[in-house]
């Protein structure tokens, strides 16, 4: 499926396939998401089988704005308003208690189901246009990287999907924060553009952060398994100080070595191909999963991806970076 430039025309027949219970690809602020009617669970399973996805994985609904969470939401508690009035339309999903019409498809089973506002004139209009919720996730196949573009989602889906609105290349370019409200004390379960700090400064309560011993949290919510968003080709994660011995061994054996560089200083010979990620936070997630794309495409023996700063505005990368990627010490010992 060619993509198609996403001008009224196109939007139209986008939601009028989606009432027909097909698949549409649309562009949002983070990645591009692979969508269904919400509402209807034969539609629903088409994006579990497009993508290889088990069942028991739940879905984020995209709704046109923070009205429509009561459609979906049994219970919205203050946090949730709060949360929507200050970064609704934008990159952040929260699982609430759902109502009981929504499809278990959508919930992977789960009595919550997640919800957000996407920040993107596209998946806006779209929204407006089809009048309900749009069930999306991000539009490649299981665990493998998140399409960035119209083009990604071509190479990664084909003729799986009834139509690709092609909108551009998305701003934020990885998935959205997700809080869990539907409990007590809400809980991060997956980092994003808008970071922990920025939520616990408008609630004035600390978020739990949800452990990886937590049994429910692989189906709580989505790309929270602890390989996703890879590449085929195997990719270590590599810090700086350990780079210059990493990349040697790595030429030692004969292996063809890309290299995704946070240094600009970081030159090393006897590589394949090399790219040099940008300096900030938000522009180096901006272009991420288009990085690991371009190079899983050379194949190439090995992806070595050079460790970016921690801190918290790096958070959502680095979370992306270490399910995408295994660490050298686990090549090398």
């Amino acid at each position: 499926m060619k993509p198609m430039l996403a001008d009224d025309a196109a939007l139209d027949l986008a939601a009028d396939l989606l009432r027909q219970g097909r698949l549409v690809a649309f562009p949002t602020e983070t990645v591009y998401g692979l969508g269904a009617d919400a509402s209807n669970a034969e539609a629903v399973g088409r994006i579990f089988a497009a993508k290889g996805r088990p069942a028991d994985h739940p879905l984020i609904v995209h709704i046109a704005d923070a009205s429509c969470l009561t459609d979906w939401a049994e219970t919205v508690p203050e946090a949730a308003w709060l949360l929507a009035g200050h970064f609704w339309p934008g990159p952040l999903a929260m699982i609430l208690k759902k109502q009981p019409q929504v499809p278990d498809a959508v919930t992977g089973g789960q009595p919550t189901v997640g919800l957000r506002v996407p920040n993107h004139p596209v998946a806006l209009s779209l929204l407006r246009k089809f009048g309900g919720g749009i069930a999306a996730p991000s539009a490649n196949r299981f665990c493998r990287i998140s399409p960035t573009t119209a083009q990604h989602v071509e190479e990664e889906l084909g003729d799986s999907v009834d139509l690709i609105l092609d909108g551009g290349p998305c701003e934020v370019g990885v998935e959205s924060t997700i809080i869990d409200l539907s409990g007590a004390q809400p809980r991060l379960l997956r980092p994003g553009r808008i970071t922990r700090q920025q939520i616990e400064a408008l609630l004035g309560v600390p978020l739990a952060v949800a452990a990886k011993s937590d049994e429910a949290l692989d189906i709580r919510a989505p790309g929270l398994l602890a390989v996703h968003y890879a590449p085929s080709t195997t990719a270590l994660l590599c810090r700086t100080d350990e780079l210059s011995a990493t990349l040697a061994e790595l030429n030692a054996q004969g292996r063809r070595v890309g290299l995704i560089a946070y240094h600009s200083a970081s030159r090393q010979p006897h590589l394949e191909h090399i790219l040099y990620m940008p300096e900030a936070a938000h522009d180096y997630a901006q272009a991420l999963y288009a990085a690991l794309r371009e190079m899983d495409n050379r194949q190439l023996d090995m992806i070595v991806v050079e460790q970016p700063p921690e801190g918290d505005a790096w958070q959502a990368v680095n979370d992306r970076l270490r399910k995408a990627t295994v660490p050298a010490s686990t090549v090398f010992g």
